[in-house]
């Protein structure tokens, strides 16, 4: 793998004002850059340096892979994100939420039940499983759903570097800013057509 972070899909101030300019350089520039560097010295000059990321945390535990998925992580949390995000999705994402939530309002709830209850540092995803179930899932420091064979759709950070500065203790806060206005439906339907033609491929 090349040891350099993709470019955000977007300037640090676009996430505004759910997210200040501030935290996402904080955020990018300081911890996603930093799991970087420490993947780096961590498998650089092993065969590991060669693998794809994902292949990396599928193949590694301890550090090597705290540090791999949480590189894969924070690169998927700045696709989950778009400026003037949220809102209804499309015809197809929709129903494809209400054939397994009951209807779209009852996945919002569900997704931020799942980010505000995770006990300390952690994720909450919107999963497609291998039977094509769309579900909700928290996951604890740099658990990935990547390892359980689920296909990510989108996720959102609730470590705190993610939302203190702007949001202090109320995590809740962020997590309702995030839902309402920056979730990015593009990358779900992108996702969910790869996984289709991925299959369909085999």
């Amino acid at each position: 793998m090349k040891f350099e972070l993709p470019p955000l899909p977007y300037p640090k101030e676009a996430l505004a004002p759910a997210i200040s300019p501030r935290t996402v350089d904080i955020h990018f520039e300081k911890h996603h850059r930093g799991y970087m560097e420490k993947l780096e010295k961590a498998i650089g000059g092993k065969p590991l340096a060669n693998e794809e990321l994902e292949d990396i945390l599928r193949k590694t535990d301890g550090q090597e892979f705290n540090l791999a998925a949480q590189v894969w992580n924070h690169t998927f949390y700045w696709m989950s994100l778009r400026p003037d995000g949220g809102g209804e999705p499309p015809a197809e994402i929709a129903d494809a939420l209400s054939r397994d939530f009951g209807d779209v309002s009852q996945f919002r709830k569900e997704l931020a039940e799942a980010a505000t209850g995770e006990f300390g540092s952690g994720w909450a995803w919107l999963i497609q499983r291998d039977s094509g179930e769309l579900a909700v899932i928290s996951s604890s420091d740099a658990e990935n759903p990547l390892t359980s064979g689920a296909n990510p759709l989108l996720t959102i950070d609730v470590w705190e570097h993610a939302y203190y500065l702007d949001y202090q203790n109320d995590r809740g806060a962020y997590v309702r800013a995030v839902i309402d206005s920056l979730l990015n439906w593009d990358c779900v339907a992108q996702r969910l057509r790869s996984r289709e033609a991925g299959r369909k491929a085999s």
